[in-house]
C-alpha cells in the first residue's frame, strides 16, 4: 500500500499537476481507490500506472487478471470527470445492470461523476474490482 503515495511515472505525475486542484483532488482519491482495491485481491498483484490516449491508466500488467482502468476529466465539461473502461468489455453493461441507480453511465465506457457529487464508494470499488478481475472471471 506505499505505492499509493507514491507516483513513479513522470508523465503521469505531470498529467496530474495539469489538472485543476478541484479534478486533481477528485481523480487522486480515484487513484487511491483503484490502488486499495488491487492491493485487497490477492491475484490482481502490482498495477502498472502509465498514460495510455493521454488518459492516467492502470494495468494489471504482471498478472493480466484484469481490464485497463482510466481515469480523467470528462471532455472539455467543467464539472465531470470520470472513471473509463475498455468498451470492448461488457464491463459498465454489468455495473449499470447492478448499479443503475447509484452512477451516470456514458456509453459502454465510463461512469461519469460531478464535481461536487458524492461518489459511492463501496459500490465504485465493487466495479474497480470486477474490472480488475475481468479476464481471470469472464469464463
Amino acid at each position: 500500500m506505499s505505492h499509493l503515495n507514491k507516483m513513479d511515472n513522470v508523465d503521469v505525475q505531470k498529467v496530474f499537476q495539469s489538472y485543476p486542484e478541484s479534478f486533481r483532488q477528485k481523480l487522486l482519491f480515484l487513484r487511491a481507490l483503484i490502488f486499495s482495491t488491487a492491493s485487497e485481491i490477492e491475484s490482481v498483484g502490482e498495477l502498472e500506472e502509465t498514460l495510455k490516449w493521454g488518459q492516467v491508466s492502470y494495468l494489471t500488467t504482471k498478472s493480466k487478471s484484469g481490464s485497463t482502468i482510466r481515469i480523467d476529466k470528462h471532455g472539455s465539461d467543467v464539472q465531470k470527470y470520470a472513471i473509463y473502461f475498455n468498451c470492448q468489455t461488457r464491463l459498465v453493461d454489468t455495473f449499470r445492470e447492478i448499479y443503475a441507480e447509484e452512477f451516470n453511465f456514458e456509453g459502454n465506457r465510463s461512469i461519469v461523476f460531478e464535481l461536487d457529487e458524492e461518489v459511492p464508494v463501496q459500490a465504485l470499488r465493487d466495479c474497480i474490482s470486477m474490472a480488475l478481475t475481468y479476464h481471470r472471471n469472464k469464463q
